[in-house]
């Protein structure tokens, strides 16, 4: 009897000596898990869109290009009449139009979407407070709520970029007949690149750090959304000056370039240059010109252009990350991160 009760006590220490280990990221699955469920309507929402804008652009760069093709080459026309398109033609540019215009769109839409539900809401309805008392410390809340829509929104916006290259490359030949979609042209600029990527990050940072800090959902809704469109339009306006332009300087003003054209004016006979902007005619109605110059960034700026504007949206966005972080510690820490989940 006395060596049953002794093997029986037995076992509850044995047991206690060697506990099984708890898996160390749980809280941290758990975390990840109630993020998606959170926001699971969002997340529908935008891999649907995802879904159907890519298969509009697999089809135009399949059977949608090879019957503009097919229209504009029965209708013998010449590249220098500028014939107008077919119904043909209509699919297919409606198809790249929404394409290229969803990933210029999306950034926008990702931030307004961080500051108002990703991030504020649930700062205001105490859904983080709850989720900091369960083993959660606010800097792994935050930080999920970054990686989470970060990893999802890459994914999204990686794909229909490549999508729109493979679109690009296809219809070559086309856009060279129509003389269609220059490559600076904005949207299609900004889809074939990775400043699509970027400023999805980008936005997403802005919006997150506007939900930390003002922590209310209209209002990080708006701030969010204001800050991304202030930024796109910055570095639109100043684009053009990221890289250094090529200057085409010729005696008469009719000499062509090939590319965006960034500025173009005059050389007067003492070698200065005067730009044409607000004159009637490239000439200004000067007496001592010399010759014609045109400042334009060439086809081969592409990726130059692409590369540097992503490193600064890049550096921008590793910026606001670590700003939502120290203002989220300092808001969380001392006194009151007792009653919170503790010290992040």
């Amino acid at each position: 009897m006395s060596t049953t009760t002794t093997g029986t006590a037995a076992t509850p220490a044995a047991r206690s000596e060697h506990p099984t280990p708890a898996p160390a990221m749980t809280p941290v699955r758990g975390l990840i898990r109630a993020t998606l469920r959170l926001h699971q309507s969002a997340l529908w929402f935008w891999g649907l869109l995802v879904v159907l804008i890519a298969g509009g652009l697999v089809w135009a760069a399949g059977p949608g290009l090879d019957a503009a093709w097919t229209e504009y080459a029965k209708s013998g026309c010449e590249r220098t009449d500028y014939c107008s398109t077919g119904a043909a033609y209509t699919r297919y540019g409606l198809a790249v139009t929404l394409g290229s215009d969803l990933l210029t769109l999306a950034p926008a839409l990702i931030g307004t979407w961080a500051g108002g539900a990703l991030v504020a809401r649930e700062l205001e309805s105490g859904t983080a407070r709850l989720a900091w008392t369960q083993s959660v410390s606010p800097a792994r809340w935050l930080a999920a709520k970054l990686a989470v829509p970060a990893a999802l929104i890459v994914s999204g916006t990686v794909l229909l970029t490549l999508l729109n290259r493979l679109v690009w490359w296809r219809e070559e030949r086309l856009r060279h007949e129509l003389g269609t979609r220059d490559w600076f042209e904005y949207s299609t600029f900004m889809g074939n690149g990775t400043l699509a990527t970027a400023y999805a990050l980008l936005a997403l940072a802005l919006g997150v750090l506007a939900g930390v800090v003002l922590r209310r959902s209209l209002p990080g809704l708006a701030a969010g959304f204001l800050g991304v469109i202030v930024v796109m339009g910055t570095l639109r306006t100043w684009r053009h000056a990221l890289w250094p332009v090529e200057t085409l300087v010729s005696k008469t003003p009719d000499r062509a370039w090939t590319g965006e054209l960034v500025d173009r004016g005059l050389i007067t006979t003492s070698g200065a240059r005067v730009s044409s902007a607000g004159c009637e005619d490239i000439s200004c109605d000067r007496t001592d010109v010399a010759g014609f110059y045109a400042d334009f960034h060439p086809s081969s700026h592409f990726w130059p252009l692409q590369l540097v504007e992503t490193g600064i949206l890049l550096a921008l966005t590793a910026l606001l990350v670590l700003t939502a972080f120290h203002l989220l510690r300092r808001r969380t820490e001392g006194p009151s991160s007792t009653r919170t989940g503790g010290t992040p």
